[in-house]
């Protein structure tokens, strides 16, 4: 009895070390998890960077617009505002239409503000924004805090 336990537990033993049938399969119960978890982060980020893209667009139209605004004289009255410029900026267009898409998910009249400030003694003006990036569960998952996007452009003031 004990010469036939031993002869099955080494015919077992070499017989399931010698195959490779479900290699492939423990390979990928493996590999699958972190590919996936790899990918997530890579469209997770490019989604960040691609949101501070827009972002940098839209500051940098605000900010072509405002620095060629003609300024407000006896003879002139100036039809330039920072709304007008806020607009552009979070539309792409100075008049959206009603249901018009933001250019940032997240980033808009009533969720964020534009900082304008003056004309400096160079000339130049800043716009600047800041804006909290809505994160899908997977930065939740990791543990990663709110991210806020910031942004701002410098543009010379031109004038008409």
């Amino acid at each position: 009895m004990i010469a036939l336990g031993a002869f099955i537990r080494r015919r077992f033993r070499f017989s399931f070390w010698s195959r490779d049938e479900g290699a492939v399969l423990a390979e990928a119960l493996i590999a699958v998890p972190f590919v996936t978890f790899f990918a997530a982060g890579i469209l997770e980020f490019g989604n960040i960077f691609w949101e501070r893209m827009q972002i940098d667009a839209g500051l940098r139209d605000a900010g072509r617009y405002l620095s060629r605004c003609r300024p407000t004289s006896p003879t002139y009255t100036s039809t330039c505002s920072q709304a007008t410029a806020k607009l552009i900026a979070f539309y792409g267009t100075q008049s959206p239409a009603v249901n018009a898409t933001l250019r940032v998910p997240g980033w808009g009249p009533n969720l964020a503000d534009i900082t304008v400030n003056a004309v400096g003694a160079d000339g130049t003006f800043t716009i600047e924004t800041a804006h909290l990036y809505e994160a899908s569960p997977f930065f939740a998952w990791l543990g990663i805090d709110t991210i806020t996007i910031s942004a701002s452009h410098e543009e010379r003031y031109m004038g008409w």
